[in-house]
Formats: structure tokens, sequence, C-alpha cells
């Protein structure tokens, strides 16, 4: 892809986020895109937004599961954005219209209290950055179609990259942990939706340990030159399948000892 196709491609996506209309499978319309393509239609999406006055305050982790993994034929994880516009209070309800296709993760959130930056960092340098850990809920959406209506086709690690790694808000809980307090591969949730149970899963499956996905996400940034900064909100990654969450939905995460997340779509 060209410099001008992904800035085409950036302008689709934000136009289905404004008007709530997905756009084709972009790994259709370029089946040269990859990797690199699709990371740089995100930075052309971060810099409109950037250019309109959002500021970004944390970076998410997707695709750490062997699950997803599998699913999407592909051995690594993917990473992408937080906006301040996608903080949602604990407990708050999601106005209607909003999203196109909401659904929710349960996660373990990192708030940093120092950069973390180079190719060579550890767990041990993630957990001497972290100020806390929380219980979270991530919210994602899709300005990309799942599928093509008239070949079947899915989308590819690419399409969902490209769109800021289907990303859309983030809730985080009120509890708040030192990292070295839990276990984190222990750490579970319990998912519900309008009061049933819908999934449940533990950290270990973020990459055996929610710690390493951080890890992950530093070294892949220095590749790019840019490093995570004080104050930033790391979603480490989900360790249970999507939630649908259609209109009237209530979500609410048990973590046990850890916390609780709420939030409700209109």
């Amino acid at each position: 892809m060209s410099p001008k196709d992904h800035t085409r491609a950036a302008a689709a996506l934000l136009d289905a986020e404004r008007t709530g209309r997905q756009i084709g499978l972009l790994s259709q319309r370029h089946p040269d895109i990859g990797m690199d393509d699709a990371y740089a239609i995100q930075k052309a999406i971060s810099a409109q937004k950037l250019a309109e006055g959002r500021k970004i305050i944390g970076w998410k982790i997707g695709l750490t599961s062997k699950a997803m993994q599998y699913a999407l034929n592909i051995d690594i994880p993917d990473s992408g954005i937080l906006f301040d516009d996608m903080l949602f209070v604990n407990g708050a309800t999601v106005p209607a219209g909003r999203f196109i296709q909401p659904r929710v993760e349960a996660e373990i959130a990192f708030v940093m209290k120092s950069p973390l930056a180079g190719g060579a960092i550890g767990r041990q340098d993630v957990l001497d950055a972290t100020a806390y850990v929380a219980p979270a809920l991530e919210i994602l959406d899709t300005r990309i179609v799942r599928s093509d209506s008239a070949t079947g086709r899915t989308r590819t690690v690419y399409d969902t990259i490209s769109d800021n790694a289907a990303n859309a808000g983030i809730v985080l809980g009120a509890e708040r942990h030192d990292a070295g307090d839990f276990d984190l591969r222990w750490v579970g949730a319990m998912t519900f939706r309008d009061g049933e149970i819908e999934e449940t899963g533990l950290g270990a499956g973020v990459l055996n340990d929610p710690v390493e996905s951080v890890v992950w996400l530093a070294r892949r940034m220095a590749q790019y030159g840019q490093s995570i900064e004080p104050g930033q909100v790391i979603l480490s990654g989900s360790f249970i399948r999507p939630v649908e969450c259609p209109p009237a939905s209530t979500i609410h995460a048990d973590f046990g000892p850890f916390g609780s997340v709420d939030i409700r779509f209109a």
C-alpha cells in the first residue's frame, strides 16, 4: 500500500466511526496489505484524532490468547491506542448509538508511574514502572465489517490493527493494587450480561502472565521509536472471549478479591 492508500483508509475508518456506517474489508480492497501498512493506517488515524484535540491516555494489547491467535492465523499480539474520549466511569451508561457493534472483554489494567522504553525491557522493569493494577473492561467496536456479505470472507489481523485493534472504550474498576500483591496469572473474572454469566477466564490466558504482555508492548513500541509514558493506562489483554452488548445490556465483571467493573449500554 502507498502512503496515500494509508491516508484514505484512515479517513474512511474515521468517517465510519462518526457516522456509524461500517466500511468493507481493507484486506479485500488491498490484497497486498501487511503489518506495516496496518500500523501506518492506525498511526494516520491517531494523527487526525490528535489534530482534533484528542489526547493519548494509553495503549491496548490484543490477540494475547492462543485461541484468538489460532483463529486469525497469527502468532503475535497486536496493539492499539487509547484516547481520552474512550474512558468511561465505572458504572456509567454508554449513550445509545455511541458504538456500532459493541462487545466487552475482561482485562487487567496497568497504570504506569514511570516510562518504559527500549528493546531490552524485562518483567521486573514493568513491575518497577507500574503505579498500580486494576480490574478493567475493554469496549470493542468494529468500524470494518466482520465479514463480507457477498463472499463470506472474514476480517484478517490487518483489518483489525488498521481499525485501532478494534478498540473503542475502557472502564476501570475502583480497586487499586500494587502489581506485586497478586500473582496476576491467577486473577480471574466472571463476566455477566443482564445477570447471566457469559464468560470466565484467568490472567494466565494472557501470554501466560499479563506482565509479559506489557513487556511485549514496550519492546514492540521501541521498534517504532515509541515509549510508554507515566500516567498511561495499559490494557494487558483479554482472558475471555468478547461478550456481545446489544442495546440495554448491563455488564458486570466480578474479579473476586481483585475488584469488579460495571458498564451499561442504553
